[in-house]
């Protein structure tokens, strides 16, 4: 099976996956709520932030200074764009993977078995 179009590998990472989605669900974030709602620590969130800001995928400013310093986070349209596209790739995977895969059989009635094939059935679920 070859990659769907639209699979992106930069934002495909757990952890990046799961900032994309939940900035894709907002305008601008601070980072203490992605940090927070991610459980992540502030230096694994920042170097993931800094990856996706070097792809073009989010825009971060820093507003205000000293102590009251912000940081607010946000999906550029490329980076929604790239989102949108992996999740639909994403899709076509599962789908695909869904319309191949193979058929079990059904388990078969206990009162369409034998007696001699009951009495194994019985056997084998006991171990």
């Amino acid at each position: 099976m070859s990659t769907p179009s639209g699979f992106d590998e930069l934002i495909h990472p757990s952890t990046r996956l799961s900032v994309v989605a939940l900035l894709a669900a907002t305008e601008w974030a601070d980072f203490p709520f992605i940090r927070d709602s991610l459980s992540l620590s502030d230096s694994a969130l920042s170097k993931q932030l800094h990856t996706l800001e070097e792809a073009g995928y989010l825009e971060i400013r820093k507003e205000g200074g000293g102590r009251k310093r912000r940081t607010k986070v946000r999906l550029t349209q490329r980076g929604r764009t790239a989102f949108e596209g992996h999740v639909a790739a994403l899709r076509a995977i599962v789908e695909g993977a869904g319309a191949t895969a193979p058929r079990t059989a059904e388990p078969e009635p206990a009162a369409a078995r034998t007696a001699p094939e009951q009495q194994q059935h019985h056997a084998e679920a006991g171990r």
